[in-house]
């Protein structure tokens, strides 16, 4: 029984789709105006295994994941971040959105991040969000005044119940806008109206303007999985999932906006997962901290290692991220495709002559534990240990000559239908190109251990490593590796 815990409630609830063997999930997507950090793909890394594990257990599975590419503006910016970023980068909008959105796809395919069945852009729904907040207005939810349309959040009378943010804990100041003309300074834009310098701009009933950064997601979100079958918005949908950081403003927007139009439940589970932290402080480029994946990349680390360091800590509690714990992870990702690589040569000539199944057990025990660890949660911690608990005792069997290839095919089976959830065992891993000059010096050393002359050995290993190579001597023999800095 899978119980997931949502930030509505507060505590853990028993998971049931609003649909039978159907369940929609909707996450926050990322604002394409510059790389997406390694804080944003916790976030998506954790989604995406919520994700796989839904279709783990058998569920048909939408996911949406907008794309946000205008409108990201919130209380405390100046200015669009889109807009801001074609200024710096003497681009249009347009050029920002367009080559952020592949860097940002390319980044979630080398995470094995499966793709969204949607990936609905902002920009391509203006329509709809004018429509909405028409609706809005002939109910009351919404008023005009001289820059823009916003919503009237005294009208909603649950506002704050995801946040705890309610209207009489709210006061000026941070993340709350001071404007005279607004009925309750907590109150947010629908829409902006647009000066005619301003770079994004489309016609409304309201004059020229864009779309507040609230009012995106809730279009999106109802259009691909809260409408009906008879086109109404009225269909709960069942996860929504984002970093914590979205709590407030912008899920408490979401929720009062949609159930304002619809006047049914927006959500059913909320999922937010916290802060990555790097090296015990929150990312900042101003304290040369902000690590994108790329940069990872150029490191030397692999982005399935990154993957795998992140299953290593709840989604619920704060991460930090070390590159010392980068590296651990990467050295556990070796051990356990070692351990594939292993399992799978086993021949069956080589095989111990006793027949007994000494693995049966030890399958069966490992597939419950695993997923009594996902149900309570998505703790993927726990699964984790599962999964070495198995590598351990089955290497032990193999060491042993105590496995038949029954066992064999079985762990291997096994192994597979837990990385449809994690996603990094059986993927293939990019070899890193080694520079000629490298392989060449690798030669040429080579050839001084032949004539047994240590010392110029030892002076081409010290020039590989300078140059941020690593010579390992191994009975097969030398094998390179990058240097992870």
């Amino acid at each position: 029984m899978l119980k997931v815990y949502n930030t509505l409630s507060n505590k853990k609830e028993v998971f049931k789709p609003v649909k039978k063997g159907e369940v929609g999930i909707y996450t926050c997507g990322p604002t394409v105006y510059s790389f997406a950090h390694i804080g944003n793909f916790r976030s998506f890394i954790v989604a995406d295994i919520i994700r796989r594990y839904l279709e783990y257990k058998n569920y048909r599975v939408k996911y949406v994941k907008n794309i946000t590419d205008v409108g990201h503006l919130t209380e405390e910016d100046l200015e669009d971040k889109i807009i801001s970023a074609a200024k710096k980068e003497k681009k249009t909008p347009q050029d920002i959105a367009v080559f952020y959105t592949k860097a940002f796809l390319e980044d979630e395919k080398k995470l094995n991040i499966k793709s969204a069945d949607v990936y609905p852009r902002a920009t391509k729904h203006i329509k709809e969000m004018i429509e909405l907040i028409k609706i809005l207005l002939k109910k009351g939810y919404a008023y005009e005044i001289s820059d823009g349309i916003y919503f009237d959040v005294q009208k909603f009378k649950n506002y704050g119940k995801l946040s705890g943010n309610t209207l009489n804990k709210l006061k000026k100041g941070k993340r709350i806008e001071s404007n005279p003309e607004k009925k309750h300074p907590a109150d947010f834009a629908l829409w902006k109206k647009a000066e005619p310098s301003h770079l994004m701009q489309w016609n409304s009933p309201w004059g020229k303007g864009y779309p507040g950064w609230h009012i995106e997601c809730s279009v999106m979100a109802m259009k691909y999985l809260g409408k009906s079958s008879q086109g109404e918005y009225n269909r709960t949908i069942d996860i929504h999932t984002g970093g914590e950081d979205n709590i407030f403003p912008h899920h408490e927007n979401e929720i009062a906006q949609s159930e304002a139009v619809s006047g049914k439940r927006f959500v059913k589970y909320w999922v937010h997962i916290r802060h990555l932290l790097v090296e015990g402080e929150k990312m900042a480029k101003s304290k040369g901290n902000f690590y994108t994946l790329r940069d990872l990349e150029k490191m030397g680390y692999s982005p399935l290692s990154f993957r795998f360091l992140i299953l290593t800590t709840h989604y619920r509690k704060k991460q930090n991220f070390t590159f010392e714990e980068l590296k651990q992870a990467e050295r556990n990702l070796e051990k356990i495709r070692d351990f594939v690589k292993k399992i799978s040569s086993i021949k069956k000539q080589a095989l111990s002559k006793n027949k007994k199944r000494f693995a049966e057990i030890l399958t069966l025990k490992t597939k419950k534990e695993f997923e009594k660890a996902m149900n309570d949660d998505f703790n993927t911690p726990k699964a984790l240990a599962k999964l070495f608990y198995l590598i351990n005792k089955a290497n032990y069997l193999i060491d042993n000559k105590k496995i038949s290839l029954t066992d064999a095919e079985d762990i291997l089976k096994l192994l597979k239908n837990i990385d449809k959830v994690f996603g990094f065992i059986f993927s293939p891993v990019k070899k890193e190109k080694i520079p000629k000059e490298i392989l060449e010096l690798v030669k040429q050393r080579e050839q001084y251990r032949k004539q047994k002359n240590w010392k110029k050995a030892d002076e081409i290993r010290k020039k590989v490593k300078e140059k941020g190579y690593q010579i390992e001597d191994t009975k097969k023999g030398s094998v390179i590796k990058k240097l992870k800095f």
